[in-house]
């Protein structure tokens, strides 16, 4: 099998959805990179209160909870007690 790779940029134009419920939980705003591991920890979503002027809060989707990456969609398994919101302003 032909191994696929994809820039951050691509990942950010990926839209990212929970395979549990069909919800459209937005496009990757950050990744955070575990630089001693070389691994992805998670994804940063831009919550439904942010916009371009406030950042508001942020979902951010653990990499194991990562069930696919196609060609033009991230697909996750997340229940939604394990949705956590985090600051953007400490990511951004």
């Amino acid at each position: 099998m032909e191994e696929i790779l994809f820039s951050l940029n691509n990942l950010r134009s990926m839209e990212v959805i929970n395979v549990l419920d069909g919800k459209r939980l937005g496009f990757i705003n950050d990744v955070k990179i575990d630089c001693d591991e070389n691994r992805i920890i998670s994804l940063l979503i831009p919550g439904e209160k942010s916009s371009w002027f406030s950042k508001g809060d942020a979902i951010e989707v653990q990499w194991e909870n990562v069930e696919k990456v196609g060609l033009d969609v991230i697909l996750v398994n997340l229940e939604t007690t394990y949705i956590e919101n985090k600051d953007m302003d400490k990511y951004i």
